[in-house]
């Protein structure tokens, strides 16, 4: 195996290294009028043409290993527990790859960002490298059980560890000799984490003087306080990053921290002494993984097992916080990064998500016809009808074309959220530099906000795609079944989605009362977070008061034409209004509820609103920082991967997305007044045009994702558009057809069905004087 690039014109993923020669006629006549080059985003969000190129010859190892253990094509025949252990042997393989061609070495390159992080991990780590990250992307039909290890588990020895402890456990980990997950959701508590029951109680000595230092004592003491849920707990992991309350030598409790805690031994896997763990069973979706459950009966620990980069316990049991560079809440702080970055991750994933089920769903609706064309001049060929493309209907468009552009501006979200976090946990670790709790409670509203409202939008938009198929998308083979099904699950971990917007409006109310108090030096440190577009609005909207509803201090005019709907600044600039009277609003409604009833039930009568109110904050940010993104790639010019043409049907995407959620959330517009009822014609009338002008570029942005069909594992969404051959190859490979006797004989005919159709256990017997008569023919004599 050796890291040798291709050209632009070749791809090592197909046979003969290029792409199918033989394509169908529609998708070719859509690929033909597209008015950009698709490869030039494909190269914009790789990051550049060498890594698409360095990206497609990785894709190569999976689809090409000689091993075979690679291949989907029967998982959708198979038993969770066959998907599960092909799984671990998938990833075992990969692993195998990764360490014969080097990944992870020193010697192996990597972009500036990847040398950058190289500070923090061992050489030889290969979960750190963009390359293990491409290689699981392609491969991971459902997540790899052992996924956990280097989502959740390393991240937290590295942020909340102290240097002896990483000497001890990050080698283990990367010679995959420690396998680790995070425990911190329970039976009983997930989002209420102050309410977790595990303890972690310090015994001095340990039992019998048996442990000088001093021991934890691990214990589920109720049957709600076992952890449940947790990925990679049940079978694959042998150790866990438990999340327990801490109770010192003195007997104090001491709030919840992390202990890492054995449970399984590293020489056979068996379970370890006090230690409980299994598989919660079967799910919707995600069912690679062993989601596991664990309990613990008096399960000792190493006093040092507990993480101590920020907080520690002497051999006597005291408890006291590290004194140094960081401040004292940076643990407290620091976790939330960690928690905060796996919800970015999630933001992130979802563009990819969103994006594979548009491609299936848009290049399916360009082959697949239906409805006469009475205008048509022509017949496709001699036995077609004259049929219109389905993409061509304009329910379709309004289906597929906003979620398409969507799923481009959570891209550019999620790189910014990304590189925004990166940046936090970088200055906090390190000290360099204070980070105020302004700063993380703003990137904290916004990893929530966009949480929430992306992966719900996302994972809405799958199965619409999935509906805009018709019939055959519900069909396992069209990839978009198990797509959904194992995406539904961002919906609800790290935060579920119905209860994020709280948190949301927790902190965004604070810059209302901020701005209330006309403190300048206080709102300077909400310059540089995201929520600082809501600043001028809110003095706008407190300077002239006494709405209720909030009306908006921006509106359309009068006299608009549709024009003025296509104009990105003008719908961003809605957006902001729209965003800032509904926060407002949800301050108002505290304030006047407060004056008759408690402030627990003044905020319960609120949630309705604020659900609205972090709506409005996600989308103003997704469509921000499009169009920041669209316009740091023009001002790069020759630099930036994205030519004119390129920049141009993004900011199309761009204009109908805005169109798209302005129609979608109407209602919010006419309340706040920034749009009147005059308005809504000419609105749609831009929404109108938007799809018209996006509709040529639909097929080509699908392609620009650059997704194999070996990823999208879909008989709909097959480059070559080759639909019907691949349904009817799916079907034939189900072992009902496989497994038949001879003569096509079926599965449970000699045991069952013979004794209808033969046997006569079905046959009506009349009752004729008192005797059962036979009536008509039975057996193979019937014809009917």
């Amino acid at each position: 195996i050796t890291m040798t690039t291709s050209t632009s014109t070749t791809d090592p993923r197909e046979p003969n290294n290029q792409p199918p020669t033989t394509i169908n006629p529609d998708l070719a006549a859509e690929r033909a009028q597209s008015p950009f080059n698709p490869l030039s985003i494909t190269h914009f969000l790789d990051g550049s043409p060498e890594i698409t190129n360095r990206r497609r010859h990785l894709e190569s190892w999976i689809i090409r290993d000689p091993t075979g253990i690679f291949d989907n094509d029967d998982n959708n025949y198979l038993h969770r527990t066959e998907r599960h252990t092909r799984a671990l042997a998938k990833f075992v393989r990969l692993v195998e790859l990764c360490r014969a061609a080097g990944v992870g070495t020193t010697t192996n390159g990597g972009d500036d960002e990847t040398n950058s992080q190289a500070v923090r991990h061992l050489e030889g780590e290969i979960t750190a490298t963009p390359e293990f990250q491409t290689l699981v992307y392609t491969c991971s039909d459902d997540p790899f059980p052992t996924s956990l290890h280097w989502v959740m588990f390393v991240p937290n020895i590295l942020t909340l560890c102290d240097a002896e402890q990483q000497s001890r456990w990050l080698p283990l980990c990367r010679d995959w000799k420690m396998i680790g997950c995070y425990a911190q959701t329970e039976l009983g508590h997930g989002s209420n984490i102050r309410a977790l029951e595990t303890t972690a109680t310090f015994l001095k000595g340990g039992v019998d003087g048996a442990s000088e230092g001093g021991e934890w004592v691990i214990n589920s003491p109720t049957l709600t306080s076992a952890k449940f849920w947790p990925g990679t707990l049940g079978k694959t992991a042998n150790h866990a990053m438990v999340i327990a309350q801490l109770i010192d030598g003195e007997g104090k409790a001491r709030g919840i921290h992390n202990f890492l805690v054995p449970l399984r031994s590293m020489e056979d896997h068996t379970l370890l002494p006090g230690v409980e763990t299994g598989d919660i069973g079967p799910k919707i979706g995600y069912n690679n993984m062993d989601n596991g459950f664990a309990s613990f009966k008096n399960v000792r620990i190493p006093r040092r097992n507990m993480a101590m980069r920020f907080a520690t316990v002497d051999e006597m049991g005291k408890y006291g916080k590290v004194e140094g560079g960081s401040s004292s809440d940076a643990a407290s702080k620091v976790a939330y990064i960690t928690m905060m970055q796996v919800r970015a991750y999630i933001i992130h994933s979802s563009n990819e998500a969103l994006a594979m089920a548009c491609t299936i769903a848009i290049r399916y609706s360009a082959i697949r016809r239906q409805g006469y064309n009475g205008d048509a001049e022509k017949k496709r060929d001699t036995n077609a009808p004259n049929e219109f493309q389905v993409l061509d209907y304009r329910q379709q468009q309004y289906r597929l074309l906003p979620l398409l552009a969507a799923s481009y501006a959570i891209f550019f979200t999620g790189k910014h959220v990304l590189a925004r976090l990166k940046d936090i946990e970088n200055q906090l670790v390190s000290g360099a530099s204070t980070i105020t709790k302004t700063v993380v409670g703003d990137i904290h509203a916004t990893t929530s906000a966009l949480k929430s409202y992306a992966t719900t939008f996302t994972a809405d938009g799958i199965e619409d795609c999935r509906k805009a198929c018709g019939g055959h998308g519900f069909l396992v083979c069209s990839g978009l079944v198990e797509l959904s099904n194992t995406y539904l699950q961002s919906c609800t971990v790290e935060g579920d989605n119905q209860m994020l917007p709280q948190q949301v409006v927790k902190v965004l109310l604070k810059l209302v009362a901020a701005v209330q108090s006309g403190d300048e030096s206080l709102l300077k440190e909400y310059e540089m977070t995201d929520m600082n577009y809501l600043v001028d609005p809110l003095k706008a909207l407190m300077e002239k008061g006494g709405d209720v509803p909030t009306k908006s201090t921006f509106a359309f005019p009068s006299d608009a034409t549709a024009k003025d709907f296509m104009d990105i600044p003008t719908l961003l600039a809605a957006f902001q209004h729209r965003s800032a009277c509904l926060l407002l609003d949800v301050a108002m409604q505290l304030q006047s509820s407060m004056g008759t009833s408690s402030a627990q039930q003044a905020w319960n009568d609120a949630l309705l609103a604020m659900a609205r109110a972090s709506r409005a904050h996600a989308s103003y940010l997704l469509l921000r920082d499009f169009f920041n993104g669209l316009r740091d790639e023009e001002q790069k010019g020759k630099g930036s991967c994205l030519g004119p043409e390129e920049v141009t049907v993004l900011s199309q995407c761009l204009t109908l997305l805005a169109l798209y959620w302005m129609d979608k959330f109407l209602q919010d517009f006419l309340q706040i007044q920034c749009l009147s009822s005059s308005h809504i014609p000419l609105m749609r009338e831009a929404l109108l045009g938007a799809m018209t002008t996006l509709r040529p570029s639909a097929v080509g942005l699908c392609d620009a994702r650059d997704f194999s069909d070996f990823r999208l594992k879909s008989a709909l969404g097959k480059y070559d558009g080759d639909v019907y051959p691949a349904i009817m190859e799916a079907a034939r490979r189900d072992p009902l057809n496989t497994e038949a006797g001879e003569g096509g004989v079926g599965l449970g005919y000699e045991e069952s069905l013979k004794r209808l159709i033969v046997g006569g256990v079905g046959e009506y017997h009349a009752s004729v004087g008192g005797s059962k008569e036979k009536q008509g023919v039975s057996g193979t004599m019937s014809r009917l």
